[in-house]
């Protein structure tokens, strides 16, 4: 593993958030994409 002194906390915890912001972004889109097609889905059913 990479030695980052004594920032090792402070720079893994910086890629932690950054990761979890990541997936959460990632998740956040998907799941309006699945609403956005549903509702497009409903409405071309229903004219």
């Amino acid at each position: 593993m990479i030695d980052f002194g004594k920032y090792t906390v402070v720079v893994l915890s910086a890629y932690g958030v950054s990761v979890a912001l990541l997936v959460g972004l990632v998740a956040q889109t998907l799941i309006a994409n699945a609403k956005a097609r549903r509702a497009l889905e409903e409405h071309e059913k229903n004219g």
